[in-house]
């Protein structure tokens, strides 16, 4: 669980806190349930079972307000409450986002362990109005990173994001490449999931610790400044006697210091010498330290209260060495004017040991002096060595930082696009084993067709050959039809000639019988006529009888006459029937053939339009596959940039030194980066003459197409010709076997005309019966021979029915076998029919994938293009880099050549000015010396005067 809300604020902005109201784990229900106040600053109502947001609209001036874990499902009546600073609502029952829009001064939001997936009510709280600057959304349900990212985009104050927090997250964090996406789409992130940028883990506490202490530090820094610095005479110049060995402490506070720091502390400096502080210096530098060993994290806070008083110190202590050696001078006259009752030469010595130790004092202070101004040196000389190493070292690691973020986006961009290509590529390789597989079985159903196609030409030839054999028959039949009717007609000719005979032989028998009757003795009338009659009725009974015996047999005749007459009448009907089932059969068979031609065309067409997809799908892939090894190559190339530049990184980090040798690497890496731009762009001319080969092998392969196409062509123009003169040769049979109809039926109406001619000639035989006896002989072998040949054509009859029973079985096995082949040319049919809209719908796939492709190449290729702007830009802005350091350099060495300049002529002026006091101290001396030898003198005369006078005494004594 969170800790409260108190000690956030305090981590965060360390005031104290007033106005504060907590009712943590009291089983509250509302918060309506208690009486707030309009002043309160915080509230603190942790571990309740509130359930609604309600009754804190009066709370104005509300700053903090915790109230997790709660059974709160909604966010609301927070829109009065525009200076609440921190929210927290974690461990709640939140599903969505929303009633934030009046919060324009909330920094830190909590909602961690509720169950949001809507983040829609962060968009109300972009822009600048707005300083949401902590959001911690972990152990929740968001599961779209689009979603996430336009809700969070334009939060510009946000710097700390936590969505995942000791093992807990949501589901957006198992996106591949998340993390990357996040950062580079969040420019203003510096903490993500506990984690700074660089993928380091971050302690809040710490954070929180430092803030605190850089307060700290700025506050002293404040009292410091305020602070009067007066510095006695005699203190600074022990200080500076006492600190001229002990070289550790200020050189480790001057390497330290930036430029800029060192630029203020001058400009505090030239300020600051006219004024005299009476705190003692080593004092401050003390506290100062102990500071800077406290707060290392915060030197830049420090560094400023640091003022460089060596300048005027140094100043200073010869100001104070001159005044001791005038004191001590003055005091030295005093004594010896008050010493001038002692004796010439206790004096005389006292004033050459005075002398000593002058010239000895004076010789220590110039070798303090020499030292004091070695060691000013030396220090100039180490402040600008720093200077200039730390300025560099500040200008190459921005400069590296530049280039590792930008090396790092490029590297997730083509993280990303790797991802997405693996993704196109793992789909493209399933529809091309898809394609295949319905390539081959496409292939195992054109060859199913072809073998069904050779079956039915087989079929079909089996068929024609089936009905030339018919038609021969047909045409034996009709043969053997004209011969039997010549044969009639011979025999009816004959007959006619027999009954010409026959008349012409009862003529001649009248004649004949008219003569014997002329010739002939008639008997009496009764006698003749009894014989008469007797014979009559005797020749009647005889006729009577043949006469039967005739019409019995011209009955049998006529009805076997009939009988052949409808069984020739059945055979021609049930041969045209057979003829036009043929026919109907073969037109049939020629529409099937057509039909399957038709289809044979276009399933050939369908599979070179699936072939010539498959030859492109195949060329795609390829170029994929080159694409990925190009993207693969420029990734491992950019992990060995990165790995060099790392190296080079941390080689800087070592070694602050040796920046110079650190340009010419960077300069060599350029080159590389160059050589390997070169590298690319030949790779990319290499690709492209496989590409232009690629299209040549394609163009050959198309003419080879073609050529197999026209060949197809001409095997279907050969073909359809002859169709055209099968269907030819059909007509001509079929106009052959029409006019043998019309000669049959015209046979026929002749065959009833005789029939007509018969009857007439049966009545005329019925007339003339007595001349038929004469002819009995004669037509009974006429028809002995008529049923013989009646035997024959019974039997050629009966094996014309044969020959129907066996063609009626052939035409059932033959209309079996068509009913096959329709079903099994349906089947066929249906299946062509869906494979042909499996075809389409493939034909669209591929369509709509290859239209994907091109614009994915197009975008891939606008994204190499904005790639390789942005290396030339790159490139660009390491040259103006390059020129602006240099730029830099130069006003840097010209800036350090004025301050040497400047150095050297204040180092001339203070050598001036102490050589003036030095030349002063030496004239002051002289001047003493010649008074002390006036003195010398004088005291010699009074010497000598006290000696006169002594001896003068002892004369007179």
């Amino acid at each position: 669980m969170e800790a409260p809300v108190e000690a956030e604020v305090e981590n965060e902005d360390g005031d104290s806190i007033c106005g504060d109201l907590c009712f943590m784990d009291k089983g509250l229900r509302s918060i309506s349930e208690l009486s707030l106040d309009s002043s309160l600053h915080a509230i603190n109502l942790h571990c309740n079972n509130i359930s609604k947001i309600e009754a804190i609209d009066h709370v104005w001036n509300l700053q903090h307000l915790d109230l997790s874990s709660n059974q709160i499902n909604r966010i609301e009546g927070l829109n009065t409450l525009t200076k609440l600073c921190t929210l927290n609502l974690s461990c709640n029952l939140i599903t969505r986002i929303e009633g934030l829009e009046a919060l324009t001064n909330l920094t830190r939001l909590n909602l961690s362990y509720n169950h949001i997936n809507d983040l829609s009510g962060l968009i109300p709280l972009h822009g600048i109005k707005h300083k949401l600057r902590y959001i911690d959304l972990h152990s929740n349900c968001i599961d779209s990173i689009h979603h996430l990212l336009q809700c969070v985009v334009g939060l510009n104050f946000l710097t700390n994001l936590i969505l995942e927090k000791n093992g807990e997250d949501n589901p957006v964090c198992r996106v591949p490449g998340y993390r990357a996406v996040m950062l580079q789409t969040l420019p203003q992130l510096r903490i993500l999931d506990c984690k700074n940028i660089f993928g380091e883990p971050v302690n809040l506490s710490e954070i929180n610790s430092s803030r605190l202490q850089c307060i700290e530090g700025l506050l002293d820094h404040l009292v410091s400044s305020d602070s009067p610095l007066n510095i006695s005479e005699d203190e600074t110049s022990d200080s500076l006697i006492d600190n001229v060995p002990e070289k550790d402490l200020r050189p480790k506070r001057d390497t330290d210091m930036t430029s800029e720091s060192d630029y203020g502390n001058r400009k505090e400096c030239n300020r600051r010498i006219p004024r005299r502080s009476k705190i003692p210096y080593y004092s401050k530098t003390i506290q100062t330290i102990k500071h800077h060993n406290k707060n290392n994290a915060f030197m830049s806070c420090n560094r400023k209260m640091k003022p460089t008083f060596c300048k005027d110190l140094y100043v200073r202590s010869s100001l104070a060495n001159c005044n001791m050696l005038e004191e001590s001078e003055e005091q030295k006259t005093e004594i010896i004017k008050v010493d001038n009752s002692s004796s010439e030469d206790t004096t005389y010595r006292t004033l050459v040991e005075q002398l000593d130790q002058e010239r000895e004092k004076r010789w220590k202070a110039e070798q303090a002096e020499k030292k004091l101004l070695d060691y000013i040196a030396e220090l100039h000389k180490h402040a600008n060595e720093k200077k200039d190493i730390h300025s560099l070292a500040l200008l190459t690691t921005d400069r590296l930082r530049e280039i590792i973020f930008k090396e790092r986006n490029s590297k997730v961009q083509l993280e990303v696009m790797v991802h997405k290509l693996q993704n196109e590529i793992k789909k493209l390789t399933i529809e091309l084993i898809k394609a295949r597989d319905q390539q081959e079985d496409h292939i195992r159903h054109l060859r199913i067709l072809e073998k069904a196609l050779e079956k039915m030409e087989r079929q079909k030839g089996q068929q024609q050959a089936a009905q030339m054999r018919l038609i021969q028959e047909v045409e034996l039949k009709a043969a053997a039809a004209d011969t039997e009717i010549n044969l009639l007609r011979t025999s009816l000719h004959q007959e006619k000639e027999q009954v010409q005979q026959l008349h012409e032989l009862i003529a001649l028998k009248e004649q004949e019988h008219r003569k014997e009757l002329e010739t002939r003795e008639f008997l009496s009338d009764a006698e003749f006529q009894e014989a008469l009659a007797k014979e009559v009725a005797k020749e009647e009974r005889k006729h009577e009888q043949d006469i039967k015996e005739y019409q019995e047999k011209i009955d049998t005749l006529n009805q076997q006459y009939m009988d052949l007459e409808n069984e020739f009448r059945i055979a021609l009907t049930v041969e045209a029937r057979r003829f036009k089932d043929v026919k109907d059969g073969f037109e049939n068979v020629a529409t099937e053939l057509a039909k399957s031609k038709h289809a044979l065309v276009w399933a050939q067409r369908k599979e070179n339009e699936s072939s010539s997809l498959i030859k492109d799908l195949t060329c795609m892939v390829k170029e994929q596959k080159t694409k990925l090894a190009e993207v693969s190559k420029l990734k491992q190339e950019t992990a060995a940039n990165l790995q060099n530049q790392i190296n080079t990184l941390e080689i800087l980090i070592e070694d602050d030194k040796q920046k110079s040798i650190q340009i010419e690497l960077l300069k060599h890496e350029k080159v590389q980066l160059i050589s390997e731009l070169a590298a690319k762009e030949s790779l990319i001319y290499g690709l492209r003459t496989e590409r232009k080969v690629w299209g040549h092998e394609l163009a050959q392969q198309g003419s080879s197409l073609a050529l197999d196409r026209g060949k197809l062509e001409a095997q279907i123009e050969s073909l359809c010709r002859e169709n055209e003169s099968l269907r030819k040769a059909n007509e001509c049979d079929n106009d052959a076997l029409r006019i043998k109809c019309k000669i049959i039926e015209d046979q026929t109406e002749t065959i009833g005309k005789l029939k007509t001619c018969v009857q007439e000639r049966e009545e005329q035989i019925k007339i003339l019966q007595e001349k038929i006896t004469e002819i009995q002989k004669c037509t009974q072998e006429q028809l002995d021979e008529k049923s013989s040949q009646l035997d024959d054509i019974i039997e050629k009859l009966e094996r014309h029915n044969e020959r129907k029973e066996k063609l009626k079985q052939q035409l059932k096995v033959k209309e079996l076998e068509l009913e096959e082949i329709r079903k099994a040319y349906s089947t066929l049919n249906q299946k062509w029919h869906d494979k042909g809209e499996l075809l389409s719908h493939l034909e669209m796939q591929v369509k709509e994938v290859k239209e994907k492709f091109e614009n994915k190449e197009r975008k891939l290729k606008a994204e190499r293009d904005k790639s390789i702007e942005l290396q030339k830009d790159a490139v660009e802005k390491l040259h103006s880099m390059d020129d602006a350091f240099k730029k830099q350099v130069d006003a840097i060495v010209e800036a350090h050549h004025a301050e040497i300049i400047q150095l050297a002529s204040e180092k001339q002026k203070y050598i001036d000015s102490a050589n003036l006091k030095v030349h002063r101290v030496e004239e002051e001396m002289r001047e003493l010396l010649q008074e002390t030898c006036k003195n010398k003198k004088a005291m010699e005369e009074k010497i000598r005067q006290l000696a006169f006078a002594l001896t003068e005494i002892q004369q007179e004594m």
